[in-house]
């Protein structure tokens, strides 16, 4: 047993390195969408090609991950969990060492491709490491050890505004001059991590786990409600955080906003994804049920004052904007308390709240509409980990299809900033931010029906043995 947990330890260290590094590559995106705005004087429907091409990417590559468990069988099935991880950072790595050739050759269509190519390396990564997480211990805690590993995800979110910021406008800046030749060196770098983390998760011994039966065939996660409606909702989360991170430093730079520069609204980018990190790793805590209620209250208030101190040590703002945000964060911890630590009671009202942000966001005055669209990242933290262990609960052999499903709707990421540039520019950008609280309404419903389900995101349907 102890040598179980120990392995179960081990793998769940090294997943943690993925979703950290493909987040922060994922948050590069939105340093570099104002970036080739500015150098190929775009459009922002055409800006957004960027998110289209990098999250359309999810979309094919999950659909033909499908087809095949369709036709044939379960893919990761066949080759194992650990194979399918290899096989998404060595593409991941691929498609970062594109960048290169696109900034030297200065063409938007090959940047397109690169993003193109780093999108499927990461719907690999997706498809495998999200419920390889979730069977990683008991059914329970599966909501939980998702947020832990997302909270690392967002840890590289919230770094990557600064540092590839810094890397983009400045270290490899050419003076005042946008010429593109910036993203060369910083993406051969990303390409060179995931090589080395391809040699990481060779050599590190992971349990193999597989389903009880091996030969599902045909469309048989769609029989479950769950997993429809979820899939819905994967959609419209992804769709929404994704569009919101593309625009905001652009939001944040029109003048009855904050006129901010780029290189100052960066710090607003990080405060965003920070904010999603820090409710990440409070629902570590709060869905952990081994913890009891005292506890779960002190832990979660000695973790959320610790990463708030952190991130206000990355990012360059005055000290005193941070009781504002540490406003927003106490607002966080009293919604969880509200939604009694459960996945889809959490899930109904971090929804509302963030319908009501964005309102405020579009109605409201400079600072509030600020502050505002800030505070919606701590209320998306949890969205993708409770709406995934719920849309896979009780999915049996057709947890891994199930899941495909799930990465196949990130499509949302793709669609939803798109629609949201067309608004923007046909209407008007504060205006557009009323695309993604349609979404967030829709995650109203989905918290709803499964909170009155009786869903808790239970997972575990298969059984696990050591070794690659």
């Amino acid at each position: 047993m102890e040598r179980k947990q120990t392995t179960h330890r081990l793998a769940l260290a090294t997943l943690t390195s993925l979703f950290f590094m493909w987040g922060f590559i994922t948050c590069m995106n939105d340093i570099l969408i104002p970036h080739l705005k500015e150098l190929f004087r775009l459009s922002y429907l055409q800006a957004m090609l960027v998110q289209f091409c990098f999250f359309g990417a999810y979309f094919i590559g999950s659909l033909i991950y499908f087809l095949i468990s369709y036709f044939k069988s379960d893919p990761i099935n066949r080759i194992g969990y650990k194979n399918g991880i290899l096989l998404g950072l060595l593409v991941s790595a691929i498609g970062c060492f594109l960048f290169y050739p696109a900034a030297a050759f200065v063409q938007y269509g090959l940047f397109l491709s690169a993003f193109f190519i780093l999108g499927i390396g990461f719907t690999l990564l997706q498809i495998t490491a999200n419920p390889f997480v979730a069977l990683l211990g008991e059914q329970h805690t599966a909501s939980g050890r998702l947020n832990l590993v997302q909270g690392f995800n967002s840890l590289g979110t919230t770094i990557a505004p600064i540092l590839g910021g810094y890397l983009i406008f400045e270290l490899f800046a050419d003076g005042t001059e946008i010429t593109g030749s910036e993203t060369k060196f910083p993406y051969l770098f990303f390409g060179v991590v995931f090589l080395l983390l391809f040699i990481l998760v060779k050599l590190v011994k992971l349990p193999v786990f597989k389903n009880d039966d091996t030969s599902a065939l045909g469309l048989g996660a769609l029989r479950f409600p769950q997993l429809r409606l979820g899939a819905i909702g994967i959609f419209c989360y992804v769709g929404a955080e994704v569009a919101i991170g593309s625009f905001l430093i652009n939001f944040l730079n029109l003048p009855e906003i904050g006129g901010m520069s780029e290189a100052v609204a960066k710090n607003y980018l990080s405060l965003y994804w920070g904010g999603a990190m820090i409710g990440r790793f409070l629902g570590a805590i709060s869905f952990n049920n081994a913890i009891s209620l005292t506890k779960k209250i002190v832990y979660m208030l000695c973790v959320a004052c610790a990463i708030t101190g952190l991130i206000f040590s990355i990012v360059d703002l005055p000290l005193q904007q941070v009781w504002m945000f540490g406003l927003l964060v106490l607002g966080n911890l009293i919604l969880f308390y509200v939604g009694r630590f459960v996945a889809s009671r959490t899930l109904l009202f971090f929804a509302m709240m963030n319908v009501l942000l964005i309102l405020l966001t579009v109605f409201g005055p400079g600072a509030l509409a600020l502050w505002s669209i800030v505070a919606i990242g701590l209320f998306n933290s949890v969205m993708w980990s409770n709406i995934f262990t719920l849309a896979i609960s009780g999915l049996k052999e057709y947890t891994s299809q199930g899941s495909s499903l799930l990465v196949m709707s990130i499509l949302g990421g793709a669609l939803v900033p798109l629609g949201q540039g067309a608004i923007a520019d046909y209407i008007g950008l504060n205006e557009s931010f009323l695309l993604p609280a349609v979404c967030y309404l829709y995650l109203v419903y989905f918290g709803y029906y499964c909170f009155r389900k009786g869903l808790d995101g239970s997972t575990k349907t298969v059984t696990a043995s050591s070794g690659h």
